[in-house]
């Protein structure tokens, strides 16, 4: 297959898995804030909110996974020996860190499946900018293939996040204050 394609479809599957990655944790902070509604009104709530977690699990996050496994190892190929490519290398190792963030959320969706809520509300929309870390981590090392570019991205998005957590924060504040 030409080299070209393989590269389009490995793009194609690492958005869709992300698009899982990043709208999974939204679920799961769904499922949990619905623990506080009255019996009848969280029994519906969590019903359709365990309904779409495993459509998207099972039907985008899961195939694009695999998809990203079998592309990438096509595409990564090329690259031989990977000691004469220092920033695949960490990108290897930050593609190793987003599949064990896939399984940490694996864990998750199946502990809501049955149920059980493990992490608040405000935890989970923490967990939920973690793919948002590996996504530039990896974005900045495919492009400027260069590590320490990635590292100066990387603290910028941390200073982003900090600022984007203490938006939550106060929005939960005044959120409590109106209720």
């Amino acid at each position: 297959m030409n080299l070209l394609i393989i590269k389009s479809l490995h793009i194609i599957s690492v958005v869709t898995w992300f698009a899982g990655l990043f709208y999974m944790p939204r679920l799961f902070v769904y499922f949990a804030e619905a623990e506080a509604k009255n019996p009848t009104e969280k029994k519906i709530l969590q019903d359709q909110f365990k309904i779409m977690q495993r459509r998207l699990w099972y039907g985008i996050t899961w195939p694009s996974a695999i998809a990203v496994l079998i592309l990438g190892s096509a595409l990564a190929s090329q690259f031989w020996p990977l000691s004469q490519y220092p920033w695949l290398i960490v990108k290897l190792v930050f593609v190793s860190g987003l599949y064990g963030y896939h399984f940490f959320l694996g864990n998750i969706f199946k502990k809501q499946q049955t149920n059980i809520i493990s992490f608040s509300p405000m935890a989970l929309r923490v967990i939920n900018e973690i793919s948002t870390l590996f996504l530039v981590s990896i974005v900045f090392l495919v492009v400027l293939k260069n590590v320490l570019s990635m590292v100066y991205g990387l603290v910028g998005l941390l200073l982003f996040i900090a600022l984007l957590m203490i938006g939550i924060k106060t929005y939960k504040n005044i959120r409590e204050k109106n209720i």
